[in-house]
């Protein structure tokens, strides 16, 4: 099979193309034929040194990637609610080595779900980690309620957009944040209230969040610290809740805490519900080839990506 591989951590021409052996399925896993992949942030930090690729090492070569949506091609043992020729999506082995940028992925079963008929591949890719992101932040790490209002700091990204719908979904209103040549988009996502980040200090516009969803980290999860009412809590996608900032929200009567995404399957099964339900549409700015895996690491690093960019394989 054809697979990208990490020659060494660096700079995207280090992502090479090479011909590996085919994965067989283990015990509890399904092997996929990918049609597309998606790529996030989490994929630059790796690609440079950081992010996971300590891990990865250890089960050379290195394959980056969590994201997928493709169709079984094998069944290993042990094996429930899957079969051959079943076109499923997930989000792979995180954290931990997904190995999605091949044309095979051996994936445990428990990480997948069935994808929707009506939703392509390349919407389901994209309907992976950013949307899990998403989901358990809101409803597992923050329990955001109905009537609730959330802060969502970059709200036209991958995590953001998803998370806009989510909320919504949830009865909740939602104040979301973004350059102003977003300013539509949002509004059409459902955002109650737009704030052009460039323009206005957010602190100075919210003061009664119930709920912060922080993926930006630094100056930022500090000062959305005031953006809390008391009680309310910041949940930080980047390690943006440091020891100093979690002991500034216990002064000011909040919580401030971090949370990495983990796969899991019921969670991936509630996210085919909301696709094929019409509550949640993932926005694919960009599609690149399998050769022009390079060109779709650079754009994401722009940091400027509207919603999600995916790779087809095939």
């Amino acid at each position: 099979m054809k697979a990208i591989v990490l020659t060494e951590a660096g700079g995207p021409e280090n992502l090479q193309m090479q011909e590996l052996p085919t994965p067989q399925p283990k015990e509890g896993e399904v092997l996929v034929k990918v049609h597309a992949f998606s790529i996030n942030p989490v994929d630059i930090k790796t690609r440079k040194g950081g992010g996971l690729l300590a891990g990865m090492k250890e089960s050379a070569p290195v394959i980056l990637g969590w994201d997928i949506s493709g169709v079984v091609e094998a069944v290993g043992a042990n094996v429930h609610g899957f079969r051959e020729g079943d076109a499923v999506f997930g989000m792979v082995n995180f954290p931990g080595n997904g190995k999605a940028y091949a044309e095979y992925v051996a994936a445990p079963a428990a990480h997948l779900a069935l994808k929707p008929a009506a939703i392509s591949h390349e919407e389901a890719a994209a309907t992976t980690l950013a949307a899990l992101t998403a989901w358990q932040v809101l409803t597992q790490q923050a329990g955001l309620q109905k009537g609730q209002r959330v802060l969502i700091h970059a709200a036209a990204g991958g995590v953001g957009h998803f998370a806009v719908q989510m909320a919504k979904y949830l009865g909740a209103s939602v104040t979301g944040t973004a350059s102003a040549e977003n300013k539509d988009f949002l509004l059409a996502l459902g955002v109650d209230q737009f704030i052009d980040y460039t323009k206005e200090e957010v602190a100075n516009a919210v003061n009664d969040a119930d709920v912060v969803l922080d993926p930006l980290g630094g100056e930022t999860t500090v000062k959305s610290l005031q953006t809390l009412k008391p009680g309310g809590t910041l949940v930080s996608i980047v390690g943006g809740a440091k020891e100093p900032v979690q002991q500034q929200a216990k002064e000011k009567g909040v919580t401030a805490k971090n949370y990495l995404v983990h796969s899991r399957g019921e969670d991936m099964a509630r996210m085919a519900t909301l696709l094929e339900d019409g509550f949640l549409k993932p926005t694919v700015s960009h599609i690149y080839t399998f050769a022009q895996i390079a060109e779709a690491h650079r754009q994401i690093e722009t940091g400027k990506t509207r919603g999600k960019i995916v790779v087809q394989i095939g």
